[in-house]
């Protein structure tokens, strides 16, 4: 038997992996316009499925997190909802109209993994890079332009790098970086793929600062994260995957000892905030 330990000041998990029971799939409204709302959404790659009849919301103003074990498709969820991979079946709408067809109003960051750091950008080139879709390719950038880019830069606390080549940061530097570039964006809609990976508490603390903010301004702010430590209580709603939604709902609703049995394959122990 293998012991799975996630230590954390809030919300402990012990995980003993074994033989667990069938899951029984439980219906979801997707009827909300001022949200994306997800509806029986399923992903194959090649002929794997990666993805089974997934049905959830994301509701603004609230910090979303998508969690779930290695494989369970929580990174595949987000790129098909932005059409980054293709679906095979299902629909994800915002405010009643395709999401593909409002793609403007999204700011994403992909995972560190997938950017390429050796590209010759500094701080400026990447974070100006997320005023783009404002300003076009083939136009200079206007004063206002800039001065939303420095304060993005400011707000992640990387001013004195501006002119630092982005390969040359350390991995909570870069995080913060892109983290700026989506705020330059002014989107609606923020998502992020595996934001707190290899970073420092700092940066950490500074990315969630970030994250609350946006939600406080009504935003729709969508997180990957595999970690079951502290980091999970600054989220307000969940979305449990393990290739195909285990529950969904407020942070109490979903972290509960059967949710946590069925998308980590095991008995879990849950101690609460009060324990």
């Amino acid at each position: 038997m293998k012991n799975v330990s996630f230590p954390a000041k809030l919300g402990l998990f012990q995980t003993k992996i074994e033989e667990m029971p069938a899951k029984t799939i439980k219906a979801f409204d997707t009827s909300s316009k001022a949200a994306i709302s997800i509806a029986h959404l399923g992903v194959y790659y090649r002929t794997q499925e990666a993805l089974r009849d997934v049905n959830c919301i994301v509701k603004p103003g609230k910090l979303t997190g998508i969690f779930g074990p290695n494989g369970a498709g929580k990174s595949t969820l987000m790129k098909a909802m932005l059409g980054l991979v293709p679906v095979s079946s299902g629909t994800v709408l915002c405010e009643g109209k395709p999401l593909m067809q409002q793609l403007e109003k999204v700011a994403y960051v992909p995972q560190r993994s997938q950017i390429d750091w050796t590209y010759p950008a500094t701080v400026w080139d990447v974070v100006m890079m997320g005023r783009v879709k404002k300003t076009g390719w083939l136009r200079s950038f206007s004063t206002v332009s800039r001065q939303v880019a420095k304060n993005a830069i400011e707000r992640v606390g990387m001013s004195e790098y501006c002119d630092r080549p982005i390969g040359q940061l350390s991995g909570g530097q870069q995080q913060r970086v892109f983290l700026a570039r989506a705020l330059t964006q002014q989107a609606e809609i923020f998502c992020f793929d595996e934001p707190l990976v290899g970073i420092d508490q700092k940066t950490q603390a500074v990315i969630f600062e970030v994250f609350h903010e946006l939600a406080a301004n009504n935003k729709i702010v969508l997180v990957v994260n595999h970690d079951l430590g502290e980091s999970i209580t600054h989220f307000d709603d969940l979305i449990l995957l393990n290739r195909e939604l285990v529950a969904t709902g407020s942070r109490q609703q979903v972290l509960t000892q059967e949710n946590l049995n069925l998308a980590y394959g095991g008995k879990v122990m849950y101690f609460s905030d009060a324990a």
